[in-house]
């Protein structure tokens, strides 16, 4: 029988542990990545154990503590700690979300933390996102018009044509979708995503763009859009509880419209 087994260089160890303080009564341990690229080490897990009498309700609250109270060269992003930047995505608890919106009472036992899978880690738990972003800026996420605006005035839309464009706007660029899909973990540098095909359809979708047609002939490759098997790990995984499948499926649709 084959067997197979990780790279010596990528198999994360056990790191360190820092105890809670003596007297400590409701405490919970938080095991987190850490990656160092400058010292030459394989990645570890560390513990920390914290006094949750003396943290706030969310994880991101927990790392926080930990970086201002504990070790401060662990590294992450973070911002608004509204669930609007999406700054703090990772990998919380084996799913894909914002440590911001993550309560820690929702987690059974220990809280283990991670960078978002399947993209190059910088440090600890700050992903390369340069791929993405690079994806993004490909479908040139903004109003397309030769028609002139009105002077003085704004390009209007229906009530009905706003609607078109709800499930799409709320998207905050945090990846959690992209990294959680498998057909990107394995043709991320062909096919776009389900975060950048959302982008994509929310500009198609909007009655005030004129390049649609446009727009549809630079999706129109086997790898860009149709590497998408429905999976819908995507959608499950959304902070924001948004459907990138059901948008992916649209375009695919007026796909099938232009051919007909």
């Amino acid at each position: 029988m084959a067997q197979f087994s990780l790279p010596q260089n990528s198999k994360v160890g056990e790191g360190q542990t820092h105890k809670a303080a003596p007297g400590a009564k409701r405490v919970k341990a938080f095991k987190v990545y850490r990656w160092n690229p400058d010292d030459g080490q394989n990645p570890v897990m560390d513990t920390f154990e914290i006094d949750l009498d003396k943290c706030g309700p969310m994880v991101l609250d927990a790392i926080i503590k930990i970086k201002n109270e504990i070790d401060s060269s662990l590294t992450f992003r973070r911002s608004c700690r509204e669930g609007i930047c999406g700054s703090c995505a990772m990998n919380i608890d084996g799913t894909n979300t914002l440590a911001c919106l993550k309560p820690i009472a929702e987690i059974e036992g220990d809280v283990r933390i991670h960078p978002l899978p399947h993209m190059p880690v910088v440090k600890d738990l700050v992903p390369d996102l340069s791929m993405p972003y690079a994806q993004l800026r490909s479908i040139e996420p903004w109003l397309q018009a030769e028609t002139p605006p009105p002077p003085d005035a704004e390009r209007l839309q229906s009530r009905e044509e706003r609607a078109e464009l709800d499930g799409l706007w709320e998207c905050i660029l945090c990846f959690c979708c992209s990294t959680a899909c498998p057909s990107y973990w394995w043709n991320g540098d062909r096919y776009l995503g389900p975060a950048v095909l959302l982008q994509a359809y929310r500009w198609i979708a909007d009655s005030r763009d004129e390049a649609t047609g446009k727009r549809l002939d630079a999706l129109e490759d086997p790898f860009k859009l149709y590497r998408c098997h429905t999976i819908m790990n995507c959608t499950q995984t959304c902070p924001k509880s948004l459907n990138p499948a059901q948008a992916i499926g649209r375009i695919r649709q007026l796909m099938l419209e232009r051919l007909g």
